[in-house]
């Protein structure tokens, strides 16, 4: 058998490729290493507070635990759901929680889009309109509910007083008529969001540049015209992504509805997470109220899918149209 020979190494050769695979996947290793020593220590209370409640949530959905002292509960299957799914006022609750979302969403769209772009010209006092503008966001969700059921009062309110100086009906019980209630609180959401979804579009505004507005100024497009060719189609990202966010948030309002009206009159106002929270606390029906958040969760999972679907595939179209 021939000896076996060795290569010594010179100065400055490069090293075999094996050799610096393995040294690259060491150090990479290593570098893994530390990321999730990093990680770890914020991942902890993530799982306590976060993770390890929606599993329980999950596991008393499927008991008939109530909220008294020293319960006792057993598992009882799928029956929460089968009862779920007979509960009219569960149903009545979604729509009006539909309405809701869709409603205040779209209305802080077109409300904060406008004053977006009325804050983004050079206008007089711009730093005033912008802190007004902001005021909403100031104040607790509390605060605001407390606020307008003064505004709202049938009896004193400002709003009925208004209405009467111009000579127009001022009894209206705007938060205790079946057919003004939920307009009302609507109006009041828009009000309190508006803000937020304000901030986002400005800063997405700011982000076009000029240059695209004047070539388009110089071809003789009007306003109207340099919104719909220049503003949007830069907008529209910014735009998808704070409508689904808004449509979550408005979804699962809670405070500020159950403040001005505690889902009253007759249901009218009564949301999704309302008449959970009341199940929960009120009735004391914990098992059955945690099957109700969570068939609500899995409809608005679904619902934002569909959503998120269908704006990839426009987005698609476009690319490929363009």
């Amino acid at each position: 058998m021939p000896p076996v020979t060795t290569v010594p190494l010179v100065e400055g050769a490069i090293p075999p490729p094996a050799k610096k695979k393995r040294q690259k996947s060491a150090s990479e290793k290593a570098k893994r290493r530390e990321a999730a020593a990093l990680v770890i220590p914020s991942l902890i209370p993530i799982l306590i507070l976060s993770v390890a409640p929606l599993l329980m949530g999950i596991a008393l959905a499927f008991t008939d635990a109530r909220l008294v002292r020293n319960p006792e509960y057993q598992f009882v299957g799928l029956d929460n759901f089968a009862k779920l799914a007979q509960n009219e006022l569960f149903w009545s609750s979604f729509r009006i929680g539909l309405v809701w979302a869709f409603s205040v969403t779209l209305l802080q769209l077109v409300a904060a889009m406008g004053l977006a772009l009325l804050l983004n010209a050079n206008l007089k006092l711009q730093g005033l309109t912008r802190v007004l503008a902001l005021i909403p966001w100031a104040m607790p969700p509390v605060v605001v509910a407390i606020m307008w059921r003064m505004i709202y009062s049938p009896n004193a309110g400002p709003l009925n007083a208004a209405l009467g100086m111009v000579g127009l009906p001022s009894d209206i019980n705007w938060l205790g008529d079946f057919s003004t209630a939920l307009p009302a609180v609507i109006v009041v959401g828009v009000w309190a969001g508006m803000p937020q979804t304000t901030v986002t579009l400005l800063a997405g505004l700011q982000q076009i540049p000029e240059e695209l507005n004047e070539a388009a100024a110089v071809d003789g497009a009007n306003a109207w015209r340099r919104f719909f060719a220049v503003t949007w189609p830069s907008m529209r990202p910014i735009i998808t992504s704070i409508t689904s966010l808004n449509f979550i948030w408005n979804f699962n309002s809670f405070s500020l509805v159950y403040v001005m009206t505690e889902g009253g009159p007759g249901g009218k106002t009564m949301l999704p997470m309302l008449f959970t929270y009341l199940e929960a606390f009120k009735n004391r029906n914990i098992g059955y109220a945690a099957a109700m958040g969570l068939v609500l969760v899995v409809i608005v999972i679904f619902l934002l899918s569909f959503y998120l679907w269908s704006q990839f595939r426009l987005d698609a179209d476009t690319q490929k149209k363009g």
